[in-house]
């Protein structure tokens, strides 16, 4: 089967060409969109057929030289498909042009709510999973302040167990038991004291 890149090339342009101008704004726009996508295909569609060969007519030439009449059936009706859509959108264009001074198609307000009740529901499921996160971090960050104040407290048991063993422990006494001695600074306080 013979292909022409040429005519493989004019197809990719045209239903790329048509695809981006199908996402417009505009009703005039979308309308010629579809119109160069519609091309496109066709001619894919004139590409599948292969080679041409003898019309596909009983007794005009053997059955392995006649064209395929399926692709030629579907890109006539394609056609006309297209050509009844572009009618009803320029009926649309026209008519929008004639009340509103253009042909911009308005955001739909279904759509804008359901958008916005959507990005609602994403919002209230993050605020969810960030507070059971941190809650949960919350959490963990307290039972591992409990274990390390256990470890500690358990260190200076095992540390004070050391100390009961340990001979200055014993020397420590209250302040009762302290004889009291002045200092030059209390000799110094007790002569102002008497003067």
């Amino acid at each position: 089967m013979h292909v022409s890149l040429l005519v493989l090339l004019l197809a990719a342009v045209l239903i790329a060409s048509g695809i981006y101008m199908l996402l417009e704004r505009t009703l005039s726009r979308i309308i010629m969109g579809a119109v160069l996508a519609g091309n496109g295909i066709n001619l894919l569609f004139l590409l599948a057929i292969g080679t041409p060969g003898t019309p596909p007519f009983e007794g005009e030439g053997a059955v392995e030289n006649m064209s395929d009449p399926l692709p030629m059936a579907m890109v006539l009706t394609a056609i006309v498909i297209s050509l009844a859509l572009t009618g009803f959108g320029m009926a649309l264009s026209y008519r929008s042009w004639q009340l509103f001074g253009h042909d911009e198609v308005p955001d739909d307000v279904e759509d804008l709510r359901i958008a916005d009740r959507s990005r609602r529901l994403v919002e209230r499921h993050r605020h969810e999973v960030i507070e059971r996160v941190g809650f949960e971090a919350d959490e963990k960050r307290e039972e591992r302040e409990r274990e390390r104040m256990q470890e500690e407290a358990e260190k200076a048991r095992a540390n004070s167990h050391d100390d009961l063993n340990d001979d200055i422990s014993d020397d420590f006494t209250s302040d009762e038991d302290v004889e009291y001695s002045l200092t030059e600074s209390d000799s110094d306080d007790d002569e102002e004291e008497t003067s």
